[in-house]
């Protein structure tokens, strides 16, 4: 407890970035202020020079004004240019800032030639940002997607918080696949018995290949380890790492993104887990992003309003629409039928027993609905092996969210706590219900099973609905695609 208190007593800060310079009201404007950051653009006049500073902690940076008496590394102010300004913040004389900083001394910590600097000054295209995928952070727009993201963690760790779950750390390693669609990436080291290995004591004689002597793969969800975790804790949740050798090129799929993961116990509808999704992303909606980040967001995006008016009539009070997977069908069928003879209605025909496809979503969530919404109970045969069988004992208590110009955002089911029910779906998959592989899975039912559910929501599709950048590549630092792999 006493060194708690000394902690937080601590006086040590570091240096203010230029949001928080910006964002005071408590600065004496007698008081000099020293910044760090990078030139975004340079206009100079007959007698004055102005520099438009970013360190990257806010959308807009900060004017310097500098007499072109002030230094001789003036010459060396270029955009891109790192650099130390020092001087006075007044209000600004001019327009499009409130304030400014007039400089008295600068200085250039690392020059940036103009000629071959890749970041210009002028429009530059999503590929030749994905092929500059280390400097791409450098541009307005994929600097306040990354603001963007931090922001989004803040609120969703913040409302886990407040309803008491536990945030943990899952294996990104793992030995199963829990979504049973065969996209893993498999793990094995990059020699086989290296030089200096110490022998191991139940070695064989024949060295195997598999570094924790069975296959592993690389993790493609959290939840198997989740429910393991809930089982105790009641409540907890993730974000983290996932991987799928997903090869389809679609605006929707990385091979490596990041996942929210919740499972939480004492749960007996569905409908539990529909209301706590709807609460987090009403949060995500309201407090994720302020004014600023969406002016510099909205550039470029087509029907920017008409998506900002979505995404504020999903975050309001009214609540979300349910519809069962059965009623999804008849809406669809109903809506291909009327269209009678016209052309390319939908590519895949609805029928109940398929999956929906993308754009089934999108006019469910767009067309029907025009806003977020719950597709419940799935044919069992579409989902996978964890999911509680409904009493008519062919569709199973699940849901896809489904919100406009995403499609799917939201995976999530009660999950099958009953031991013989969750053996019986197992043994008729072919799964082995006695191997090592799921054993420890079923002993989590055979030892105080409680009733639980759990979702799963792919943050770069959130980030996506809520920035309005359609494609998820450019909703993540640095993507990973099928035969694309930079850095």
């Amino acid at each position: 407890m006493l060194l708690r208190r000394l902690a937080s007593t601590s006086a040590w800060t570091l240096p203010p970035t230029i949001r928080q310079v910006l964002s005071s009201t408590g600065l004496d404007p007698a008081n000099k202020v020293q910044l760090c950051g990078w030139v975004k653009s340079v206009r100079r006049q007959k007698n004055v020079t102005f520099a438009v500073i970013s360190d990257g902690s806010c959308p807009t940076g900060l004017q310097a004004v500098l007499s072109n008496t002030v230094s001789s590394q003036l010459k060396g102010l270029t955009n891109g240019a790192s650099v130390r300004v020092s001087g006075l913040l007044v209000n600004s004389r001019g327009t499009g800032q409130a304030k400014e900083l007039q400089v008295d001394s600068i200085d250039v910590l690392g020059e940036c030639d103009p000629e071959t600097y890749p970041i210009q000054k002028q429009t530059l295209s999503v590929d030749y940002l994905r092929d500059h995928a280390h400097l791409r952070v450098r541009t307005d727009t994929n600097a306040s997607i990354l603001r963007l993201r931090n922001s989004l963690t803040k609120v969703l760790h913040r409302f886990y918080e407040r309803h008491d779950f536990c945030y943990v750390h899952t294996p990104i390693f793992t030995s199963s696949d829990c979504e049973g669609a065969g996209e893993t990436f498999r793990v094995t080291p990059s020699s086989v018995v290296p030089s200096h290995a110490p022998d191991l004591p139940d070695s064989s004689d024949t060295p195997s290949s598999e570094f924790f002597s069975k296959p592993a793969y690389l993790t493609v969800s959290s939840q198997l380890h989740l429910e393991a975790l809930a089982s105790s804790l009641s409540r907890v949740y993730t974000l983290s790492p996932c991987f799928r050798a997903e090869r389809s090129q679609t605006n929707r799929h990385l091979a490596e993104f990041w996942m929210l993961e919740a499972e939480w116990t004492w749960m007996r509808e569905v409908n539990d887990v529909c209301r706590l999704v709807e609460a987090c992303l009403k949060d995500a909606l309201i407090l994720g992003i302020d004014e600023e980040e969406r002016r510099v967001l909205a550039k470029g995006v087509p029907d920017y309003e008409q998506r900002l008016r979505c995404l504020e009539d999903a975050a309001s009070s009214k609540p979300w629409v349910r519809l069962t997977y059965t009623e999804a069908i008849s809406q669809l069928e109903k809506y291909a039928a009327s269209t009678g003879a016209k052309a390319s209605t939908f590519e895949f025909q609805p029928q109940w027993g398929r999956a929906l496809q993308s754009e089934h979503e999108r006019w469910l969530s767009e067309v029907l609905v025009k806003g977020p919404v719950f597709v419940t109970d799935y044919p069992s045969s579409l989902k996978p092996f964890y999911m509680r069988m409904n009493d008519d004992g062919r569709s199973v208590a699940c849901f896809d969210l489904l919100v406009p110009y995403v499609g799917e955002l939201v995976g999530g089911s009660l999950r099958e706590e009953r031991l013989d029910a969750l053996r019986s779906r197992m043994s008729a998959l072919g799964m082995d219900t006695e191997g090592e592989e799921y054993k420890w899975y079923l002993d989590l039912r055979r030892f105080g099973s409680a009733p639980h559910g759990g979702f799963g929501l792919g943050f770069e599709r959130l980030v996506s609905w809520v920035s309005g950048i359609e494609n998820v590549r450019e909703c993540i630092a640095m993507p990973r695609w099928a035969r694309r792999m930079l850095l």
